[in-house]
């Protein structure tokens, strides 16, 4: 009987069944509310002077413990403790971006010595100076019934791969010709590596800009002064931290800031591709392909492709599944505060892409495209850079506008240097993939997965 009572009494329910059953008010709820006033209260007030912090979580509770902080004490405790920690953690990103940044913008040892024992060797050896290709088939370089590529770098390994992986990919390698051009420091090396290793089946032309007569002070006066002027040199060799405020610029941001200013945007081998007319005045149309592509299908249906009188067949970079790569429109490259990028062109006008590209030589000649294009790198330099930072492409994008004629996207994929969690079986089915981004896949910094593809 006494058990019975017992089990029926009010203090054995509520401990059963909690305070909510009594209609008591769980004190928790009013904790929070508590909190968030104090908290609300010191986001706003300085941290006071002389403010002792704990090295870890742990540390505090027993400081807490220990000294009897008051609740506003321990609230400005635990947001100073978040803000060095946040500090620290844009520092450490900061710092492994510059890394990278160096990384990216620097020549491996190996690669550096692979082209100066080629340049030894072009020196020496009779043979690696022997004329490329051969004189009697000279007349197949102008011959339009061949299928020509354009490849413009100073990498002589990017060079052999993209090259051999034209040649493993095609149905009639004997219809090949492959144009590539290089700077004067490299020409040596890179004519010994195909001369002394000539790929079956294809015709190889190397040649250097400076043997290109057209290629002057007068034609490209822009690049000119792109390369000489002290001020942009600067920009894209100097302290790229100084003046920099990382307290405002989040990793993402600074990361997309130290691409705009890699080196290679001032090299004359970047923006070469604006004067493909005036390079190759014989040939109709070519497929240019950046040193950092490698090609896993036949390629010889590109020159099938009706451009409807357009110039340049490329890809649209704003339609497609990856959101981080295939995203991209006008106010991704262009600055729409500067007066004249808002009078002249649309910031949700979709992008194209560089790095396998279409030209219909006939219809550029046509055009006023270079004039553009220097008109509008003029402007830029004028404005200091302000209209946009990125290199060759923003140009490109005003230049070429109202001339790109859309490719199906599986032609060309992107992103596979910058974009670590590309899609594996989509890079399998894609013709050609493309190492756009600071892992290049001949740097320590590529990313392992992608790099098999390269390799």
């Amino acid at each position: 009987m006494s058990s019975h009572l017992v089990l029926l009494s009010p203090d054995c329910f509520g401990r059963r069944f909690g305070p909510r059953f009594l209609g008591r008010v769980d004190d928790s709820g009013k904790l929070v509310r508590d909190f968030y006033k104090i908290f609300n209260q010191v986001i706003t007030e300085e941290i006071p002077d002389g403010l002792k912090l704990p090295d870890s979580f742990s540390q505090l509770v027993a400081e807490l413990k220990n000294n009897q902080y008051d609740a506003k004490t321990f609230a400005f405790s635990l947001r100073a403790m978040m803000e060095k920690l946040e500090r620290e953690i844009r520092e450490s990103k900061v710092s492994e971006l510059m890394n990278r940044h160096f990384a990216a913008s620097s020549i491996p040892k190996g690669i550096h010595c692979f082209s100066l024992r080629l340049t030894d060797e072009y020196s020496s050896n009779a043979y690696a100076r022997r004329q490329l290709p051969s004189p009697e088939l000279l007349p197949v370089l102008s011959n339009n019934s061949y299928h020509h590529f354009v490849l413009s770098t100073d990498n002589i390994l990017a060079a052999s791969v993209v090259v051999t992986s034209v040649v493993r990919s095609s149905l009639e390698p004997e219809k090949v010709v492959f144009h590539v051009i290089t700077d004067k420091k490299t020409y040596a090396g890179m004519h010994s590596w195909f001369a002394l290793n000539p790929v079956a089946s294809i015709i190889v032309e190397v040649k250097g800009i400076h043997q290109f007569d057209w290629l002057t002070r007068e034609n490209v006066p822009v690049l000119e002064a792109i390369e000489r002027h002290h001020d942009f040199r600067n920009y894209y060799h100097g302290n790229h931290i100084a003046g920099a405020n990382l307290s405002n610029t989040t990793p993402r941001s600074f990361a997309s800031k130290l691409q705009a200013r890699s080196p290679k945007y001032i090299s004359l081998l970047n923006h070469l591709r604006i004067y493909l007319p005036e390079l190759f005045p014989d040939l109709d149309k070519v497929v240019f392909l950046d040193d950092d592509v490698v090609i896993q299908r036949d390629l010889s249906p590109l020159w099938e492709i009706d451009l409807q009188g357009k110039v340049n067949g490329a890809i649209e970079t704003c339609k497609g599944e990856d959101e981080w790569v295939m995203s991209k429109y006008f106010k991704n490259y262009f600055n729409f505060s500067h007066p004249l990028i808002a009078k002249h062109l649309d910031p949700d006008e979709c992008a194209w892409a560089y790095g396998m590209n279409i030209f219909d030589l006939r219809a550029w000649r046509k055009t006023n495209i270079r004039e553009t294009y220097h008109f509008w790198l003029k402007e830029n330099l004028k404005s200091n850079l302000t209209m946009w930072k990125l290199g060759t492409l923003p140009p490109a994008l005003i230049a070429f506008k109202g001339h790109v004629h859309p490719i199906d996207p599986s032609w060309h994929m992107l992103g596979l240097g910058y974009q670590r969690k590309t899609n594996i079986e989509n890079v399998k089915r894609a013709a050609v993939i493309h190492y756009n981004g600071q892992s290049k896949p001949w740097l320590e910094i590529g990313f392992d997965h992608l790099r098999p593809f390269w390799t």
